[in-house]
């Protein structure tokens, strides 16, 4: 295991501005915002932004702001923070993004959970968190096959109890982590204390039981459709979206940012009151100035190999699951008790009224007592 920092040089920087800055943004048949997908005006504020006033240098030392470690595990380099929190008792508490966002997620829940008395906490509500990069993705390696989202669990597990030296620990995820944490609940037990989830991670073969599961089904199967076809191109065609924008980071950004406004809870406020364009840029340059565009979404077909998550009849993952219910997430709306409880030994059922399916990220207060309910 070995330290890292980021480390970005101005020649770097600037040659990925320069293709920003070239890029010509098309223009919308009508005018129709986000209707018809990416926004072309806000495409524009966002190239103009980027190109003549963001601080990456800021970015760098922002992204360097906690302890960060790059160790090999079976042969993959995985990038990982990890903050051990304040207090000598130690609580390891493991939190996995998905796509298409990044470890840099949860950078302003880490502040608050491992240094509650700093946020009006109490020490004793310390935990020591381990944040890593999902393979193909941030500053971990980039494997040379199709690597699942089972396999990630069993290679998560190994950096916490081998590497670390946790035998035991918590785990917590939406999006791809809602789904690595199911497979860390279900395959890792004797390791894994309980899983918290902002997302369904897995799904029963069994038809739905009554009226209520019948609505959430064709609710979920409505959301499938209109802010889900992404999906079915990363896990099916890869290497078309890939090739698609090769060479474009403007491309790139624009598939990305799309995800951020689709599925964010805009309810209330803005999108961009919900992500500041700094906050956003910092993450596009995550995948950017790493190029791990094309292998975060060749890390798609790994759910395709998992059999999708769906479990057979008569298999559980026991392990004490709480599910976070986000009703501000238009991608996975919120699944009935009922429904989760097929698959999930569910002990604590928490309704959160506000955000989305970025939860840490677009309201990290609400992420904070959401896991501080959790573990009590």
């Amino acid at each position: 295991m070995n330290a890292f920092k980021v480390d970005w040089n101005q020649g770097q920087v600037e040659a990925l501005l320069d293709r920003i800055s070239d890029y010509q943004v098309p223009a919308a048949m009508e005018s129709a915002g986000w209707a018809m997908g990416v926004d072309p005006e806000f495409l524009s504020r966002l190239q103009e932004y980027w190109t003549k006033q963001f601080d990456w240098q800021a970015c760098v030392d922002n992204l360097n702001k906690f302890p960060q470690f790059i160790a090999d595990i079976d042969g993959l380099p995985v990038h990982f923070v990890h903050v051990k929190g304040e207090g000598d008792v130690r609580r390891p508490l493991l939190l996995t993004h998905g796509w298409p966002g990044s470890h840099f997620e949860f950078w302003d829940v880490i502040e608050p959970l491992a240094f509650p008395s700093r946020h009006g906490g109490d020490p004793s509500q310390a935990f020591d968190l381990v944040i890593p990069s999902l393979p193909g993705f941030g500053f971990s390696g980039q494997p040379d096959r199709t690597m699942t989202q089972r396999e990630t669990a069993a290679c998560w597990n190994k950096l916490m109890t081998e590497v670390l030296g946790y035998p035991r620990y918590y785990a917590q995820g939406g999006d791809w982590g809602a789904i690595v944490t199911s497979w860390l609940g279900l395959d890792h037990g004797e390791n894994v204390e309980a899983i918290h989830l902002n997302m369904l991670g897995f799904r029963s073969m069994t038809p739905p039981q009554n009226e209520e599961e019948k609505q959430w089904q064709t609710a979920a199967d409505g959301a499938g459709r209109v802010y889900g076809g992404y999906s079915s191109v990363h896990m099916f065609r890869p290497q078309s979206i890939i090739a698609a924008t090769a060479g474009s980071p403007m491309g790139q950004s624009a598939w990305i940012v799309e995800r951020f406004h689709d599925w964010a809870d805009l309810r209330q406020r803005s999108f961009e009151d919900v992500f500041s364009l700094d906050r956003l840029i910092t993450n596009l340059m995550i995948y950017l100035m790493n190029d791990r565009f094309a292998s975060a979404v060749r890390y798609y077909p790994g759910v395709v190999k998992d059999g999708f998550g769906v479990l057979p009849p008569g298999t559980r993952c026991e392990t004490p699951t709480t599910f976070a219910a986000t009703t501000g997430d238009a991608l996975s709306p919120v699944p009935p008790r009922s429904r989760v409880e097929l698959v999930y030994n569910v002990a604590g059922w928490q309704s959160i009224e506000e955000g989305g399916h970025f939860l840490a990220m677009e309201t990290p207060e609400t992420f904070v007592k959401a896991i501080r309910e959790w573990l009590g």
